[in-house]
């Protein structure tokens, strides 16, 4: 299953935007969602502290900042299309 991860921190308004978006896509498109705390991580903070949200698929960043919903169905789409693929 797609894996989604959002990096984030507690009151954060865009990381609480991005929330929204990703479990209303995930009803309808079905993946993994993880929330990663940057602030238990020192590294984590260094590397995101100035573009959170930050979202991945599968280990590859595909948003900061914000989340563009349609283009998060396009993506979703299109990994499970390449996924399904290389199954065969």
């Amino acid at each position: 299953m797609t894996e989604v991860v959002l990096y984030g921190r507690d009151g954060c308004c865009l990381c609480d935007d991005a929330r929204v978006i990703l479990e209303r896509v995930q009803a309808t498109h079905p993946f993994m969602l993880t929330e990663c705390d940057i602030e238990s991580d020192e590294r984590l903070l260094r590397a995101y502290l100035e573009r959170i949200p930050v979202v991945t698929i599968d280990g590859v960043e595909v948003f900061d900042l914000f989340v563009d919903e349609p283009a998060l169905v396009r993506r979703l789409n299109d990994h499970g299309e390449t996924t399904r693929v290389n199954r065969a």
